[in-house]
């Protein structure tokens, strides 16, 4: 196991090198990470961010193409010839048909490389020509990030902090009476097993539809063409004084290691230990609409995803010896146009609010952080209404149930954070004093001028933020 480790160390040093050198004297590759949690955005953030750098006239705020030097931009083929490429093609014409809808969200690992040709800067510019630079997407499901947590856990750690966290979720109580009446020290059976996974997983996926983030194993939610295998087939239960050969205890402790060897592992080997940016996207107003219990998860969830990278500087040598490091992390609130601008630094502040702990630990390890409110795609207008004596800011939209035109006050964030993480840390079960609301909106109907990309709220900078100081 140890000589297995050190192998698999000195590959995949040996492949950072590789890229190093590749990246150093030949063509420059910045491997983007895009992930998120449950309906946050990360389909529609990849197919705005790619369109709006095909098509630049939206990207003030990219320097590279205010100053003139990004002189093209072509997709072709990712280097990765055994991971699924990104349907970029066909998301695009869900958002731009004449009934435009939201795209599938994802489901597994997929990527797409986007080539940019890029004219130098400073004493290089008249030195050389134009270089080209490949950005290499990664999309995953959040979920998956957040299982790399179970790396360093014990199937009894993990049972018991799980247990836990579901007596303060909603959709939780018949798993829980269900495990409080099972005896783990009986003889394995494996339609026990199956019934406990199935009713596990039935609360999983309602922690999730009620707005609750560490929702893990994250393979539980999206099986792929792992349903049905034992490596899914485990649940927590209460930890027993001991436990004979043979047991229910065993066999769901066997089970559980397998899923970290099997399934969690080459995850990271393959795909993650190779990113060196990432963003994060949250869905942090659909926190907020489900309560204070929902918004303390997401604040735990940002910790726990931190605790996933390897934040700090790719150094030359840092690369061989340590592996790739995340060199920049984003953490983007979605879904600002369901806000009125004027409402855009309270969510930001509320985003850097969630996220203290998670960037705080980044940038002690050498990694560059930043919370940002975007919208990947505006979905919205503004209008400002009469309302009761006074004139209230909102947005207009298309309803996604029902298809009608409406405008929309989600109600005022507070200007301190403190007033939302307070009563969510102190484990309040509402908020006293007022009540956020969240409306869900199609996209709406685009005509887009020759050289733009889809209308965006600050994806640029975004985009300034991940991959401008590259170009």
């Amino acid at each position: 196991m140890v000589f297995g480790t050190i192998a698999d160390t000195l590959t995949r040093g040996v492949e950072n090198v590789t890229d190093t050198l590749s990246g150093a004297f030949l063509e420059p590759v910045i491997r983007l990470g895009v992930t998120g949690l449950a309906r946050s955005g990360k389909t529609v953030f990849i197919t705005s961010l790619v369109a709006n750098l095909l098509d630049r006239g939206r990207m003030p705020q990219l320097m590279a193409e205010a100053e003139g030097r990004i002189l093209a931009a072509y997709l072709q083929p990712q280097p990765d010839d055994t991971v699924p490429r990104f349907d970029y093609e066909a998301h695009l014409g869900d958002l731009t048909a004449r009934d435009p809808h939201w795209p599938e969200s994802t489901r597994a690992v997929s990527e797409l490389r986007l080539s940019l040709k890029v004219r130098p800067t400073g004493l290089l510019s008249g030195l050389s020509g134009p270089r080209t630079i490949h950005l290499d997407i990664v999309d995953y499901p959040g979920e998956w990030l957040l299982d790399l947590g179970l790396m360093e856990r014990s199937y009894a750690e993990w049972t018991a902090d799980t247990l836990d966290r579901m007596q303060r979720r909603p959709g939780s109580d018949d798993y829980l009476a269900l495990a409080e009446r099972t005896d783990p020290t009986v003889d394995f059976v494996e339609t026990d097993a199956r019934t406990l996974a199935a009713e596990f997983t039935r609360a999983l996926n309602a922690a999730r539809d009620a707005g609750f983030s560490d929702c893990t194993p994250g393979r539980f939610l999206l099986p792929g063409e792992l349903a049905g295998s034992p490596v899914l087939t485990f649940a927590p239960l209460p930890a027993p004084g001991s436990a004979p050969r043979k047991s229910l205890w065993r066999e769901m402790e066997r089970r559980y290691e397998a899923y970290k060897r099997e399934v969690v592992k080459p995850f990271f080997r393959d795909h993650f230990s190779r990113i060196d940016r990432q963003v994060v996207l949250v869905d942090a107003l659909g926190a907020i609409h489900s309560g204070p219990a929902a918004v303390e998860d997401l604040r735990r969830t940002m910790a726990d995803i931190l605790g996933a990278y390897r934040p700090g500087g790719n150094a030359f040598l840092t690369q061989f010896f340590t592996g790739r490091r995340v060199e920049k992390i984003l953490f983007a609130a979605t879904k600002a146009d369901h806000l009125h601008h004027t409402q855009h630094p309270r969510l930001t502040a509320i985003m850097e609010a969630l996220t203290r702990d998670a960037r705080d630990r980044a940038r002690f390890a050498g990694a560059d952080t930043q919370a940002m409110s975007i919208a990947s795609i505006r979905a919205t207008t503004e209008q400002t209404l009469p309302h009761g004596g006074r004139d209230l800011d909102c947005v207009r939209g298309t309803l996604l149930e029902t298809g009608k035109q409406a405008a929309f006050h989600p109600g005022e964030l507070p200007e301190d954070p403190a007033h939302l993480l307070g009563p969510a840390r102190d484990g309040a079960r509402t908020w006293l004093d007022r009540d956020y609301s969240v409306m869900r909106f199609a996209p709406a109907r685009l005509t887009l001028k020759p050289g733009e990309g889809p209308p965006h709220i600050r994806l640029d900078r975004a985009a300034q933020f991940l991959i401008g100081d590259r170009l």
